[in-house]
């Protein structure tokens, strides 16, 4: 059977986005369901649902911090090194940057494995676990972190497969685990009755799926993992961390904006509103994950043009890139505020979190359509490797503008100052990010666009 490989030269660019950018939405939307599909099932253990959703809610953090490093090896580090080569023509440079990516991969996974095993208890309660929610978190982050290594291989290694224009692939890879964790959810929690544990078991198993089939996939010879290029180079290793800086540093940030949120919720609004910001993070995670596909798909494209010195081609997905997610972010923004209560109600049926939830996911919503802005130029600095830019925007809205309204906010009007950080800086951030990218890359780009058309 012939793989679709999508031409990122010759096809035209809005097609080009599309057709990259679809199979890595159905991903996104898929790898969504392994967290997803776990905290509903827990969120309905008769009983203690409630209880071990706000426990497990506790993790995501965590895992945010373990999953941002798959972003400065993969996605946003040697995933558009990789794409800008391959545009170059230099396939083997490509491979030496898939090469050290899996490396740095692997020994990361492991260290995070040790570290968080050794000091799992202190890190739960850092993050804001109490001695009721203790025992759920540790159940499900212990088994998490045991499968961190093939987690990390399946989401670093997967922007390497859509560089080479197989974006149907990577989609593919995604779906197989995530339907094994769909099958294996109900029967580990509640037929062998593991609760927590085994929703955490079914990710793992499904998350080992999911590698295996990238692995094999790029070792048909499509951009084979090389033994003789994973040794580590310190010139390669240290582009790849600089350029991937901003997509880690975006995965980091969340979780510290998640910790900052769960001790401010749990300060002002207690237990129930940890369980409320678990709510809405999980509905933000749903709707925001296709404005990820988006980017995803639209970075290649701006990557190999790049390196094939195709100036006007690169604005152009990265102008396309922007009008695609304000019209999705748009609808979205309508949709909550129009009916918010079917979104909660697939996280929890308690009476007193759901009406807490719905004034709350109200307010955190307001000005999503502006998270088009900061991600569309946040992404094309990521695009043509734009490393300080990158990094700069990531730590500005999370860090510079979230964190301290989230703390400061409270004081003023209560707990929904909580929730309010971030809408605001959705809405300053997104708007700096955007503008400083047109004033720098599209100027930089049209310049050398009139040079060319100068020359003889």
């Amino acid at each position: 059977m012939r793989i679709h490989q999508t031409d990122f030269a010759r096809q035209s660019v809005w097609r080009a986005i599309l057709a990259s950018s679809f199979p890595l939405i159905i991903a996104e939307l898929v790898n969504l369901l392994y967290s997803q599909v776990d905290r509903i099932y827990i969120a309905h253990i008769s009983g203690i649902g409630s209880v071990a959703l706000t426990g497990v809610g506790l993790c995501l953090p965590i895992i945010s911090l373990i999953s941002a490093f798959a972003r400065l090896f993969g996605s946003n580090g040697g995933g558009p090194l990789c794409a800008i080569e391959l545009g170059k023509g230099d396939n083997q440079e490509a491979e030496r940057y898939l090469g050290q990516s899996f490396t740095l991969t692997v020994v990361t996974g492991l260290v995070i494995t040790v570290l968080v095993l050794i000091f799992s208890r202190p890190i739960l309660y850092l993050f804001g676990a109490s001695d009721q929610t203790f025992p759920y978190a540790q159940s499900y982050l212990v088994i998490y972190v045991l499968g961190s290594v093939p987690v990390l291989i399946s989401l670093t290694l997967t922007p390497f497969i859509n560089a080479l224009g197989y974006s149907s692939v990577g989609m593919v890879a995604v779906v197989v685990g995530a339907l094994t964790n769909i099958i294996l959810d109900p029967i580990l929690i509640f037929l062998f009755d593991l609760g927590v544990r085994g929703a955490a078991i079914a990710t793992v198993i499904s998350q080992c799926i999911s590698a295996i089939f990238c692995i094999a996939f790029l070792r048909r010879g499509h951009l084979p993992i090389r033994l003789r290029f994973m040794p580590l180079e310190g010139r390669r290793v240290a582009r790849i961390c600089m350029l991937g800086t901003s997509g880690f540093t975006m995965g980091a940030t969340n979780s510290i904006v998640q910790l900052v949120c769960n001790k401010c919720a749990a300060i002002w609004g207690g237990d129930l509103y940890v369980g409320v910001m678990t709510i809405l993070n999980s509905i933000r995670e749903i709707f925001s994950t296709p404005m990820n596909g988006f980017s995803s798909g639209a970075t290649p494209v701006m990557s190999y043009n790049y390196g094939r010195g195709d100036g006007r081609r690169v604005m152009k997905a990265s102008q396309l890139l922007l009008v695609m997610m304000l019209v999705y972010s748009g609808l979205i923004w309508a949709l909550i505020y129009i009916l918010p209560d079917p979104f909660i109600r697939l996280f929890t049926t308690d009476g007193t979190l759901m009406e807490a939830s719905h004034h709350a996911l109200q307010i955190y919503f307001f000005g999503f359509i502006f998270m088009s802005f900061h991600m569309s130029g946040q992404q094309t600095f990521v695009a043509l490797g734009y490393a300080k830019q990158a990094v700069f925007f990531s730590l500005f809205r999370k860090v510079i503008i979230v964190v301290p309204l989230t703390i400061i906010l409270p004081y003023f009007i209560g707990v929904d100052g909580v929730v309010l950080a971030e809408p605001i800086s959705n809405v300053v951030g997104g708007m700096a990010t955007y503008s400083v990218m047109r004033l720098t890359i599209f100027r930089k780009l049209r310049r050398q666009l009139a040079k060319a058309s100068l020359r003889p």
